[in-house]
């Protein structure tokens, strides 16, 4: 049994956990079938489904798979799909026969979605028919056998149309009707580990083409058990309601919402389409939520809908941000209407994805992305790979159960991504105080330097949000003939906003050093 105790952690916290307390994720939603039975799991599109109907319709597409088509253990098994019905139903069908899930982005271009099948070996998608058109154009190209479409009302008994299967897809098979099939076939369950592979998780390829995170059970079953530890009064076994407005082929929302809360007997409230408005502010309106995952932008753009005053917080937990930074002018907002700040966190694909979580209950906005979770080691390094001064900026290193184990079929990259004594590389620059608080400075990458001086956009995004007329900003580094780079400033305003050029530049110049 391997435990890995955390460096530093807040008071009052358990600094180890046990990522063998489950042998599998597999085994983590079994445990919940048996214990909340009659407890609804999900709500979403056309109904909703307890522990017992997704034990049940889960179990009848592993059959399928099994049977039928032939999956075995280590199989990659494309899912492409919205937070539907279907998704967390298809998930489990997956993995309970063995296979590997490659989550697979819906909005993805013929060319991403070429590239992430072939990468990863998939012989079998799941899809939604809204996307079949992408697929259509690149399937001849792939190593696609089976082809599996999922329609908005599938597991459940409401017939909501769908966009239609694209016909130059041949040969396809209806996930509703291989459900109905399932019943009648035996369904022989696999032996899983928790070294067993569960998902290919590509990143965002933003030095390249997308690479897949290798993640394996153990890495999922700790870290669900590692955000358990660190959100104990938002972790009521069977109480806790929860919005899912993040689509679950992100592996912050797949961890976060769908298994770590599912785990405890959650009722899990599936958006399905967050950029609709009304679908939005419906999930956290009709729900009686108690806790939430979202990123930045849709956290400002909720507080903003009219209807947002109509929503019950009487239940409320706790919401938790990630994926990008949260912004102090957001949080702020955010707790005037709630009573808390949203609870930043920080991690990646490679880790599972998370590192770094803030304690509940701050009285005031830290700018800070947590302390490590239990049983995680986070070292900041210069460079040369030597351990920085406490409260200098370094490198943001990891070591922990939840880090993945490399880069699928990327041996090279692998080993340049990791320390020699093991701790992942993150590329994201932060410090560090006595307290153990880390922040992100910023993306080593994303870095300017300014005549000679290391400037980072983060710092300046920050500062200029604060102004109520900026719904959005994004800093970035441009040539410049006389300091060698400098800092462009790209700005959305809120609608009848006045706000000037002038005006910006005048706040950084007061707030921010020149570089010059």
């Amino acid at each position: 049994m391997n435990k890995i105790k955390s460096e530093i952690i807040w008071p009052d916290m358990q600094v180890e956990i046990d990522p063998d307390s489950y042998s599998s994720v597999v085994e983590m939603f079994e445990q919940a079938f048996l214990t909340y039975p009659e407890n609804t799991a999900y709500v979403g599109l056309g109904g909703s489904l307890t522990y017992t109907e997704v034990d049940r319709l889960s179990r009848d597409f592993a059959a399928v798979l099994q049977s039928r088509l032939g999956v075995q253990k280590g199989d990659r098994i494309a899912l492409m799909a919205p937070n539907i019905l279907a998704f967390p139903v298809a998930m489990l069908g997956i993995i309970r026969a063995g296979g590997v899930q490659v989550n697979v982005n819906p909005m993805y271009t013929p060319h991403e979605l070429e590239h992430q099948l072939n990468d990863a070996g998939a012989e079998i998608i799941v899809i939604f028919g809204g996307s079949t058109p992408t697929l259509a154009e690149v399937v001849e190209n792939t190593p696609i056998k089976t082809v599996i479409t999922v329609d908005l009302g599938d597991a459940t008994p409401t017939d909501i149309p769908s966009p239609a299967v694209d016909e130059r897809l041949k040969d396809t098979l209806r996930f509703a009707t291989l459900l109905d099939e399932g019943e009648e076939l035996d369904f022989t369950p696999p032996a899983i580990t928790g070294d067993d592979l569960l998902f290919l998780q590509y990143t965002g390829g933003t030095t390249g083409l997308s690479k897949a995170a290798v993640l394996s059970h153990r890495n999922l079953v700790a870290n669900a058990e590692q955000t358990k530890a660190a959100l104990p009064e938002a972790m009521r076994h069977g109480e806790e309601v929860v919005v899912t407005p993040l689509p679950l082929y992100h592996i912050f929302a797949l961890m976060v919402n769908l298994i770590t809360y599912s785990s405890i007997g959650a009722k899990n409230y599936l958006v399905a389409n967050p950029r609709d408005p009304q679908q939005l502010i419906a999930a956290y309106r009709d729900s009686g939520f108690t806790v939430s995952t979202a990123v930045n932008t849709l956290i400002s753009g909720l507080i903003s809908h009219p209807e947002f005053k109509d929503v019950d917080f009487s239940n409320y937990r706790a919401m938790i941000g990630g994926g990008a930074p949260v912004q102090e002018a957001v949080s702020n907002r955010w707790k005037d209407v709630t009573g808390h700040h949203v609870l930043e966190g920080y991690g990646m694909s490679e880790t599972s994805p998370v590192l770094t979580l803030n304690p509940m209950g701050q009285d005031t906005f830290s700018a800070a992305v947590g302390y490590a979770l239990p049983s995680t080691d986070i070292i900041l390094l210069d460079e040369d790979d030597n351990r920085v001064a406490e409260g200098e900026a370094g490198e943001i290193c990891a070591k922990g159960p939840q880090v993945m184990s490399g880069y699928w079929n990327r041996p090279e990259e692998t080993a340049s991504n990791f320390t020699k004594d093991g701790y992942f590389r993150t590329g994201d620059i932060g410090v560090r105080d006595e307290n153990g608080l880390i922040k992100i400075v910023d993306r080593k990458k994303d870095m300017v330097l300014v005549s000679g001086f290391n400037v980072y956009p983060n710092e300046i995004e920050a500062h200029v949000a604060i102004l109520d007329e900026v719904a959005e900003v994004a800093a970035v580094g441009v040539p410049d003939e006389k300091t060698g780079e400098a800092i462009r400033l790209f700005l959305s305003v809120t609608e009848g906003s006045d706000l000037t050029s002038e005006q910006v530049i005048e706040l950084k110049r007061n707030a921010l050093s020149q570089w010059t």
